[in-house]
């Protein structure tokens, strides 16, 4: 199936990253490249045909292309279709697989191994995955002086993320997780969980601290300080507007917060991210 696999002793590296928008229908290109592609549609759909093997990549989906294999498109892609996409090269490793090993960790034990990344996954709105992606399209863009160096370190950790994602169903934590994170814009509430889950929030809290080692407050918090630093980096919104879209609408109290996750003022976060030090 022509899968790719990711290597913990060697980071991937960018060659290019953007994201697109379809205004008509198209074909997608036929050609062979020396590096290899992830496709992820945000809305609509994406045709390609790779190796004979036909792959329809719909809203929440992603692709693999590998490289060296033809892909090209059979079928138009819709006016309208939005997508992220990454051209990066992977080492040709021959460690052997990841397979669950809980014991101790020897001394000296080198820890080399790689995981197979899915060829093609669905269902990725509002998970980790996705906000991951979306996360590595920004900071591309923004004027941090180290850009450069943490786009592969980020890109690793995104396609372990992927990988890992895909092989396991989410859990309880998981499926909390993603609706804390849908949810960044709302203050937080005890009550919208047990009508989500229907169950208790002193259960639905044990669970979550014991998978993830945070609270839910605590974790809905970060996810929202997480947004508002994005959206520093990204818009020129007034602070206090950011604040409130991303549910802390006390921008003094926003501050605070701010302050002791990011050990930086909103402002200066700003500023540093701009390049404008």
């Amino acid at each position: 199936m022509n899968e790719l696999f990711l290597d913990n002793t060697v980071l991937p590296t960018v060659c290019a990253l953007d994201s697109r928008a379809a205004p008509e229908p198209f074909y997608h290109a036929d050609r062979v490249l020396d590096f290899h592609v992830l496709i992820y549609v945000s809305e609509g759909s994406i045709y390609v045909t790779e190796d004979g093997t036909d792959y329809t990549v719909g809203e929440g989906s992603l692709l693999f292309l590998k490289s060296g294999l033809r892909h090209y498109g059979k079928q138009e892609t819709p006016k309208g279709t939005r997508w992220i996409f990454f051209h990066f090269y992977l080492s040709e490793s021959t460690q052997p697989e990841l397979v669950p090993d809980i014991s101790d960790i020897g001394v000296y034990e080198p820890l080399q191994s790689r995981i197979m990344l899915p060829k093609q996954l669905s269902g990725l709105k509002g998970t980790l995955p996705e906000r991951r992606l979306t996360e590595l399209i920004e900071y591309s863009r923004s004027n941090a002086p180290d850009k450069r160096f943490r786009l592969n370190l980020m890109l690793s950790r995104t396609l372990a993320d992927i990988a890992f994602f895909a092989s396991s169903e989410p859990t309880l934590a998981d499926r909390i997780e993603a609706f804390l994170e849908r949810h960044i814009s709302e203050p937080f509430s005890s009550q919208a969980l047990e009508r989500e889950f229907y169950l208790s929030y002193k259960r639905l809290a044990a669970v979550f601290a014991r998978d993830k080692g945070i609270s839910m407050q605590q974790a809905h918090r970060r996810m929202q300080l997480a947004e508002a630093a994005r959206l520093l980096r990204t818009t020129d919104l007034p602070v206090g507007e950011i604040a409130a879209l991303c549910g802390i609408p006390d921008p003094l109290y926003f501050s605070r917060c701010f302050s002791k996750e990011y050990s930086s003022s909103p402002r200066d976060y700003r500023r540093k991210m701009s390049g404008s030090y």
